[in-house]
């Protein structure tokens, strides 16, 4: 009845199976079973460094990212946030096993302006966000951190084969650089992770790391929400 109610209020459905109520029912939110792994993309874009994620993108994880990115459901911003937190704890543990010494700082990747202003919303950033509240909360002090910002004239990813993205991303980005006075005037270390909600050929990631590098700020990873499944092609590189 209570989710009844709030269709009728509301004109909401469930992204993942279409029922009416919360934008995501009890049901698929258990169904959900992120393992965070390394996700290395096949072939590895050169300068790419420990690629991790929760999951796969596919079933209910990628109609929130799509619900959530596309269609300003903006209340899937938590869960897909949890999400990243668990790839960003998973992968701490991992590189970091004598434990951290450094709040974690979370790096979202930036969208191009005109497509932040065509949807409305940074859906990245918002996702980051909830990641840093989430991890804080569990006792991993985290903060988001917009450093990153993208050169005039770049592409729309979407469509574009390995090749292309690569191409289209050498040099499309850019450090905010009152983000980082702000930073070095804290002073205090931090372990920069770079963060996307779906790593893909990796040549987004690579990029961001490699400008975040340049001004003396390696990441320890690159961590997205979920990942696609990439193969060699015939006769390709592994």
């Amino acid at each position: 009845m209570l989710d009844a109610a709030r269709d009728l209020l509301l004109g909401s459905t469930c992204v993942g199976c279409a029922r009416p109520g919360r934008l995501l029912c009890s049901g698929c939110a258990e169904a959900i079973d992120p393992h965070p792994a390394p996700s290395w993309p096949t072939p590895r874009p050169p300068g790419l460094t420990d690629p991790w994620a929760a999951t796969p993108y596919d079933g209910t994880v990628r109609a929130m990212i799509l619900g959530h990115k596309e269609h300003r459901l903006l209340a899937l911003a938590r869960p897909l946030g949890g999400l990243l937190a668990l790839a960003v704890a998973a992968a701490v543990d991992d590189l970091v096993p004598d434990g951290l010494t450094a709040r974690l700082l979370l790096v979202p990747v930036p969208s191009r302006p005109g497509t932040v202003r065509q949807r409305g919303h940074e859906p990245t950033g918002n996702l980051v966000r909830a990641a840093a509240a989430c991890l804080t909360a569990l006792g991993r002090p985290s903060a988001c951190a917009d450093l990153l910002r993208t050169r005039p004239g770049l592409a729309d990813q979407a469509g574009l084969d390995a090749a292309a993205r690569a191409l289209n991303l050498a040099g499309a980005f850019r450090t905010h650089a009152p983000g980082l006075r702000r930073l070095a005037r804290r002073g205090a270390p931090v372990h920069a992770i770079v963060c996307d909600d779906v790593l893909t050929t990796g040549a987004t990631a690579a990029e961001a790391q490699r400008v975040l590098r340049a001004v003396g700020l390696p990441p320890l990873a690159a961590v997205a929400v979920a990942a696609t499944r990439r193969r060699t092609p015939p006769g390709g590189a592994g």
